[in-house]
């Protein structure tokens, strides 16, 4: 199940950088947090459903990267984006 418009909507007011953003590196992260967790909920329920297990890890895999990208540039906003996601333990 996709994410609705509203929780989108409000996962971006949440982590955008200034007024009008919705494409940088932490809105793009913390929405792919958001469909990481639904479709692992999903996988729970679902143990061979291999082809929502792909793109699972596909959406991983650009989070992780967005993440390394954020790292690189901005070390004190992915200090933040992460541990306001609780991506780190």
């Amino acid at each position: 199940m996709p994410v609705t418009k509203e929780k989108k909507t409000e996962i971006i007011e949440e982590y955008q950088t200034h007024p009008g953003d919705v494409g940088s590196a932490e809105v793009q992260i913390a929405l792919l947090t958001q469909r990481i967790a639904e479709l692992t909920d999903h996988l729970r329920e679902n143990k061979h459903d291999y082809h929502t297990q792909r793109g699972l890890l596909k959406l991983v895999g650009r989070r992780r990267r967005l993440q390394a990208y954020l790292a690189r540039k901005s070390p004190e906003s992915y200090r933040s984006v992460v541990t306001r996601l609780g991506l780190r333990k």
